[in-house]
């Protein structure tokens, strides 16, 4: 492998400045998941550094550059968050001004996080390359120098630290460093540093399925621009990889591989797990792609590295990421399933279940003698036992839908099952009742049992996320005459209930 341009990195890198306010972090071992995988897996915290991100680094060696040059009075950036904290963090230290130019859509943990720093925020557009355009109209100004986020040789050098600090730590040989991948600046540095020292070490990008720059220009040997990418993985949204970066990565990388949202929301929990802090998605991005390729390989007993790259999340977004981790996980499948519309088919469906954990369970009534119901059931990782408990299903003569992998399905649909009762169940009168029971498998079956098969039940809601609770919304056939016969129906559950039938929610949109 002939290593020319990214030969000069390496005395850039060890003489870089970075540890005026960068933290050497640690190598931790990710004990879990390294027995899950039965591979050794190491998580580089760049988590803990000041700004809990590793962009503190590019930012402070290309900035104590310029302040040592002289003649600058203010710095200005734009970013999706990470590197405009570097920036601020930099020039508060070394007593300079900052403007930062970030997109509309950045978190706002970011946004309070870089004014807190002391530096002017400007908020322009949807994406990084927006707010990119308009910085550098911005840094025409005499006044302001300019400080890329990642195509810059004095920011590549600085987030090159980590490749040092890795062969530094780490005695054992080291097989594989993933690497999350936006503009390139991180793997540009990292890759030059490891390949000129340790070349038999596997230097692996990791894109977003939706923001796969990288990817694309690999295969088409030029820096392609993307023309849409994804927001959820804001760190890394960036439309093409950097004119410096590009090719540096191209003789340092061994291949890059792409990953979905799911399987970086499990990457989240991985980490959470291992570390008890939460990611940001970028953060968890090269974890993401470290158990993806080392799973489809069949890789063992390899030292695999995964750069752990911030922890800049919005708390608000805990609720999606933990939605979507078990389908990350490959352990819960989404079903569609019709059933007869009869007294009885509910309570045989969910017996037929069998003894698995339903974590999402919607039904309405509806005209047709058929009920359409959305299930979602744990499974194991083994796309054996979901298969099998596809056909399982099939062999009872139901003809499941599987929507595990329909983003419309989990994104809308799964929140949307339901509507309005037909007409002559609205004529005869519905009764609509809140349940909750101590959550455990097989609790939802048992509260079926009780309930048994006396009323016909025309809507059903149960969701499970953890909670120490199971919540059920549930209706029933009756008329206000009957109300109190199915009061004591319902306590003779044990499990405490309330009649929302005058709710207004359920008046708005379900009567």
């Amino acid at each position: 492998m002939k290593l020319s341009k990214s030969k000069k990195y390496l005395k850039k890198i060890q003489e870089s400045r970075v540890y005026d306010v960068a933290n050497i972090t640690p190598l931790s071992s990710a004990s879990y998941l390294s027995k899950e995988i039965k591979n050794n897996v190491l998580l580089k915290r760049e988590d803990l550094q000041p700004v809990f991100s590793f962009k503190l680094r590019g930012a402070y060696n290309k900035i104590s550059l310029l302040k040592e040059k002289g003649d600058v009075e203010r710095v200005i950036t734009a970013s999706a968050g990470n590197h405009a904290q570097g920036v601020a963090y930099s020039a508060r230290k070394l007593k300079l001004k900052s403007t930062i130019v970030m997109p509309v859509t950045t978190p706002s943990i970011k946004v309070k996080a870089v004014k807190n720093l002391g530096a002017k925020v400007v908020l322009v557009g949807d994406s990084y390359d927006d707010a990119y355009v308009h910085a550098i109209k911005l840094s025409k100004n005499p006044k302001f120098s300019f400080v890329h986020p990642f195509d810059d040789p004095d920011v590549i050098a600085g987030q090159g630290t980590i490749g040092k600090e890795i062969l530094d730590e780490c005695d054992n040989k080291i097989d594989a460093v993933f690497v999350p991948v936006g503009g390139g600046g991180l793997i540009a540095g990292i890759g030059a540093y490891i390949k000129n020292l340790k070349p038999s070490i596997k230097i692996i990008g990791v894109e977003p399925k939706e923001a796969a720059g990288l990817y694309e220009s690999i295969k088409a040997d030029r820096r392609v621009t993307l023309k849409e990418v994804g927001l959820f993985v804001d760190a890394v949204a960036i439309k093409q990889v950097g004119k410096v970066t590009f090719p540096i990565i191209k003789e340092c990388i061994d291949e890059v591989v792409t990953v979905t949202v799911d399987e970086i929301c499990a990457a989240v929990e991985d980490i959470f797990q291992e570390t008890r802090s939460i990611s940001e998605p970028a953060g968890a991005l090269s974890l993401a792609g470290l158990k993806k390729l080392a799973k489809s390989r069949g890789w063992k007993n390899k030292n695999l590295v995964a750069i752990n790259s911030g922890a800049n999340l919005n708390f608000d977004r805990l609720s999606h990421i933990v939605e979507r981790v078990q389908l990350g996980e490959k352990k819960e499948v989404l079903l569609s399933v019709c059933i007869p519309e009869e007294k009885g088919s509910f309570r045989k469906f969910c017996k037929d279940l069998g003894k698995r954990m339903i974590t999402e369970f919607n039904y309405r009534i509806d005209d047709e003698g058929e009920a359409n119901i959305f299930v979602a059931c744990r499974v194991s990782e083994d796309p054996k036992e979901k298969t099998g408990f596809i056909k399982e299903l099939k062999n009872k003569g139901y003809s499941p839908k599987d929507l595990s992998d329909n983003e419309m399905a989990k994104l809308h649909v799964k929140h949307m099952v339901g509507g309005r009762a037909p007409k002559d169940i609205i004529s005869y009168g519905e009764q609509i009742f809140r349940v909750e029971f101590p959550e455990r498998p097989g609790a939802l079956m048992d509260f079926l049992n009780e309930l048994g098969d006396k009323w016909n039940i025309t809507l059903f809601h149960y969701r499970n996320q953890g909670s120490a609770y199971g919540r059920v919304l549930v209706g029933f056939q009756a008329n206000s005459s009957e109300t109190q016969r199915l009061t004591k129906h319902l306590s003779k559950t044990g499990f405490p209930f309330w009649n929302e039938s005058d709710n207004s929610a359920y008046l708005s949109f379900l009567e």
